[in-house]
């Protein structure tokens, strides 16, 4: 880990840390009632000082403050928002299919029209079942991969974030990171003991766990394009290395793809590198703001789930009508032509044009782009697993947060986390961005 200091506020920190009195307020009311005032860890801002930002409403690429401060949104909902806040046709949607009735706890035709969308556009898929969160399929996963292969034994990637479920919370990334307790208490040993932990980008550390535990290893999961220690991609044929050691040792690779899934490609992952896993989790963009998530698989595999098969996984709200129809018409808004190339080419000129000008006054930085994810690390050496990640420094960034925040962007309040660039920017939200950017690293201490 990085030393303590960098977790501490620097006095230009503290001085740039701007109180937005209605936020404040909210703040304080809020951690009388719930655990530090947050329903997810990382939006406390424990990492970068001061108090959370309270939002009242979005629309496109920006936010609005109950202060009634605006800004350019680069977290997105932290993923979900490809589109932009509040698509037109995505409200309407909702709204529609919201008149008839929110849960019915009963199959609907949206249900069945958002897996045929599903299937059609992720191309390892050919059942998939809906549940309500990213945690949620994880586990679900886990479960399947077990049952299916008679195997107890998962590999993951240290630093990488698969939701927070016991077996999974093993060296993860994202908020883990942020608040520098990367295990939980309240796992138990033995819970853990069958998650083992592989370098991400290095395939003979995964050589190695399959070898040492030879016919035990269920799955080897991972983020195909990291992005909850940052966004770090896949080195070239370390994706190609996994799928041929899982199917040298007949254990399942699996993609969480949460993050990635509809964003790096409308196929997701697997379709930009043309690496085939044995089983997929989406979530984010799937439910186009609303919570859903899914796993999926071949026929094979997913038969595996009950009623068909012996593999028991159920969820009351799972298939909500609101979420299917909120996912169904974001799918069929990205199936429009010509869209992914545009969004790459704009997240392209962002991350190439912070990189410029972090140099320009001579500020260690080392960025990352991949589709519309893209991290600038504070740090000027390469970044392509966690421990490289974990060499960036803390009070760069919270000095770099605070003085794009106070200058109307906002990003995501972690070093560890991605950003993510919506079909609604602009190529003045860019320029504007960039212009802030610069004023922020001309004031930065280094």
């Amino acid at each position: 880990m990085p030393n303590s200091t960098q977790n501490t506020i620097d006095d230009k920190t503290q001085a740039a840390i701007t109180e937005r009195p209605k936020s404040k307020l909210a703040f304080d009311e809020a951690v009388l009632a719930m655990p530090g005032g947050v329903n997810s860890p990382v939006r406390a801002f424990k990492s970068v000082g001061g108090h959370p930002v309270f939002i009242q409403k979005a629309k496109g690429a920006y936010l609005w403050d109950i202060d009634q401060n605006k800004y350019i949104d680069y977290v997105g909902s932290w993923g979900p928002a490809i589109l932009g806040h509040a698509h037109p046709d995505v409200i309407r949607a909702i709204q529609e299919t919201a008149e008839k009735g929110t849960s019915f706890g009963a199959p609907t035709l949206l249900e069945t029209q958002l897996a045929q969308c599903v299937i059609r556009l992720v191309p390892s898929i050919e059942k998939v079942r809906f549940v309500n969160s990213g945690t949620e399929a994880l586990m679900s996963v886990i479960r399947l991969a077990r049952a299916y292969t008679g195997r107890n034994k998962i590999i993951k990637f240290a630093g990488c974030y698969h939701g927070h479920a016991d077996q999974l919370l093993v060296k993860a990334g994202s908020g883990a990171t942020t608040l520098g307790i990367p295990d939980s208490p309240g796992v138990p040993e033995s819970t853990a003991r069958d998650t083992l932990t592989a370098v991400y980008n290095d395939a003979d550390s995964v050589a190695k766990l399959l070898e040492q535990y030879k016919n035990q290893v269920a799955g080897i999961l991972i983020e195909p394009v990291a992005g909850n220690m940052g966004c770090i991609p896949p080195k070239p044929g370390f994706l190609e290395a996994l799928r041929e050691l899982a199917t040298q040792h007949q254990t399942l690779l699996i993609f969480d793809e949460v993050m990635t899934g509809f964003r790096v490609a409308l196929g997701g992952a697997q379709e930009r590198y043309g690496v085939m896993p044995d089983i997929t989790a989406l979530g984010k963009i799937i439910g186009g703001g609303l919570p859903v998530a899914a796993y999926g698989a071949s026929h094979a595999i997913m038969d595996t789930v009950a009623p068909v098969g012996p593999m028991y996984q159920a969820g009351t709200l799972s298939g909500n009508p609101l979420a299917m129809a909120a996912g169904l018409s974001t799918l069929q808004l990205l199936e429009a032509p010509g869209l992914y190339p545009g969004l790459e080419s704009i997240t392209q000129t962002l991350a190439e044009g912070l990189l410029e000008r972090a140099h320009r006054y001579h500020i260690p930085v080392y960025g990352t782009q991949v589709g519309a994810m893209t991290t600038l690390f504070f740090t000027e050496t390469p970044v392509y697993d966690y421990e490289t990640a974990l060499k960036s420094n803390r009070q760069h960034f919270q000095q770099f947060f605070w003085s794009m925040l106070n200058q109307g962007i906002y990003l995501a309040p972690s070093q560890f986390e991605a950003g993510f660039v919506s079909l609604a920017h602009t190529p003045q939200d860019i320029e504007a961005t960039l212009d802030a950017a610069e004023i922020a690293f001309q004031t930065m201490t280094v």
